[in-house]
């Protein structure tokens, strides 16, 4: 029960680091539930994602983001970096999620944009499950933070669920006092189009090798819901012929399979029938265009 002692509590937290560090992972053990699309691969998230976790006692609003990265200089690339960079500005709290006891240039690069929030931020070392030598974990979180004043460290294993309910207790005690701003059963603020699009790309990043899935995105033309059936229809855009084909496949054989993949994933999402179809178009050097940026979703 809230009162004066134990106050209800309100606030925004912010998920950084760089790519593939398990942030995406780590937002949808938080929730419980499946929100971010997570591949093996970096750069899978390219968007800024809500995710609301409701107690009692607490609302926390969760910001993925995506992974602050060097190089690239594509327009997309810039746009995911300023997306990275600006979403801490709107949260009370930060995580700092780093991939077990790996410190690279890009995770220094995450620290200064931590730093000047140091005393309201949280350092995660995450992954500690495919660490073969646990030794090592202590040692490197006192490396790291003597000279970098996170307000604390936590250790977790984000696929397997360990430590995330401890690193969520945590955050919570550190948030401000306030009202809820969501309703109770409500998760995100993206709509089940946005959803439906990134679990197709997220099949084009599974099933698809090497650099294609960063000349992909997806766009859904169609989204109708029926009494007993969803009818979505997708486009894939590539930026080259040579892409369409290998999106397609020999007699269509690798676009029926990223369409199979992706209906399931996507009714297990819905929780109804769905019946997808998929088209593969070309639109030259989509990534570096902002005409075809923002069409796609990625001028927010």
């Amino acid at each position: 029960m809230n009162d004066a002692v134990n106050p209800h509590r309100f606030g925004r937290v912010a998920l950084i680091g760089r790519p593939n560090v398990g942030k995406s992972t780590l937002l949808n053990a938080l929730l419980g539930t499946r929100l971010s699309i997570v591949t093996p691969k970096p750069q899978t998230t390219r968007h800024r994602i809500l995710g609301v976790v409701t107690r009692a006692d607490a609302q926390v609003a969760f910001l993925d983001t995506p992974g602050l990265h060097q190089g690239g200089k594509r327009g997309l690339n810039r746009q995911l970096n300023r997306v990275a960079r600006q979403v801490p500005e709107e949260a009370d709290l930060l995580v700092h999620v780093v991939d077990g006891v790996k410190w690279r240039e890009e995770d220094e690069d995450v620290w200064q944009l931590v730093a000047p929030r140091a005393a309201s931020s949280l350092l995660v070392i995450n992954k500690v499950d495919k660490l073969a030598d646990k030794t090592s974990l202590l040692p490197f979180a006192a490396e790291v933070t003597r000279e970098r004043a996170y307000a604390g460290v936590h250790f977790v294993a984000a696929r397997r669920g360990d430590g995330v309910a401890a690193l969520l207790d945590d955050l919570v005690a550190r948030l401000p006092e306030g009202e809820a701003e969501y309703a109770e059963d409500e998760y995100t603020d993206r709509s089940e189009r946005f959803l439906v699009g990134e679990l197709i790309r997220e099949q084009l990043m599974l099933q698809l090798a090497a650099e294609l899935p960063y000349a992909t995105t997806v766009e859904i033309e169609r989204f109708e819901d029926g009494a007993d059936l969803t009818r979505i229809g997708a486009v894939i855009w590539v930026e080259r012929d040579g892409q369409k084909g290998i999106v397609i496949g020999a007699g269509g054989a690798q676009l029926k399979k990223i369409g199979s993949a992706a209906r399931r994933a996507i009714e297990q999402v819905l929780d109804r029938r769905v019946f997808l179809e998929l088209w593969v178009r070309v639109r030259e050097s989509w990534s570096d265009d902002a005409a075809a940026l923002k069409q796609f979703g990625y001028s927010e």
